[in-house]
């Protein structure tokens, strides 16, 4: 339980009635259930919508979704995208990335990224067939938190200090299969094309943008992974969206 209760602390801004103790080692250990509190959260837009779909129309309904999303995990990741999307803009060197990322403020960039991440966010869940939209809200945090422990597992850290170094250093093989094993099991609450079509396109994208930025900066940091969890969140709702009937 407590690389779970762990992974919890970190993930979610969910209050615990008690205290975990936490040391470094335990955050790398906790990566091999990301997935299973991605699919808390699942569980928890699950029940959210199961609540509101009957008063609100749908539109509304998963606009608050994603607005819940964004609460529950604090905007965390949000504020990675944000960060990337700044040092993208940035236009310099390794050095320059990094420091733009760094900075406490969000550019105008920034401001762009986030409003078009949870436009796209809502649309293509909106897209998601009713009938397979609870199964939805399940499987999509699980899969995205899955790609992060995908993206540390083996890369390098851009930066010695922050968490991000802390997670990459003590991700390993093991963690990564137990993390995407869990959620491949989890795919199968969808149609199997649906949700191994989902699966395979975010590993791919998630391979893809980690090769991107181990060139880019020679390594990840912690607003990188944040950045490949909300881009994930998108491209696993966009492809449960596809009618392939």
């Amino acid at each position: 339980m407590k690389p779970y209760l762990v992974a919890f602390q970190f993930l979610t801004i969910i209050p615990l009635p008690f205290k975990v103790h936490c040391e470094a080692r335990d955050l790398g250990r906790s990566t091999a259930v990301f997935p299973l509190v991605g699919l808390t959260i699942g569980a928890l837009l699950a029940g959210l919508n199961w609540l509101i779909t009957p008063w609100l129309a749908r539109p509304l309904a998963d606009a608050l979704l994603v607005t819940a999303l964004a609460a529950v995990t604090g905007a965390l990741h949000l504020d990675g995208l944000a960060d990337v999307c700044d040092g993208i803009a940035a236009r310099g060197g390794r050095e320059r990335f990094l420091e733009v990322m760094k900075d406490s403020r969000v550019g105008a960039v920034g401001v762009v990224g986030i409003v078009l991440d949870l436009l796209l966010k809502w649309q293509a869940l909106l897209a998601v067939p009713a009938g397979i939209k609870m199964q939805a809200l399940l499987f999509f945090p699980a899969l995205a938190r899955c790609a992060q422990v995908l993206a540390m597992t083996g890369a390098r850290h851009a930066r010695k200090e922050g968490l991000g170094a802390v997670f990459i250093q003590g991700t390993g093989n093991a963690r990564l299969i137990a993390a995407l094993a869990l959620t491949l099991a989890a795919a199968f609450v969808l149609p199997p094309l649906t949700g191994l079509s989902a699966y395979v396109a975010v590993i791919l994208l998630t391979v893809a943008l980690r090769c991107y930025f181990q060139r880019r900066l020679d390594g990840l940091t912690g607003d990188v992974l944040g950045c490949i969890s909300e881009l994930a969140e998108i491209a696993a709702l966009m492809v449960i969206s596809i009618r392939f009937s």
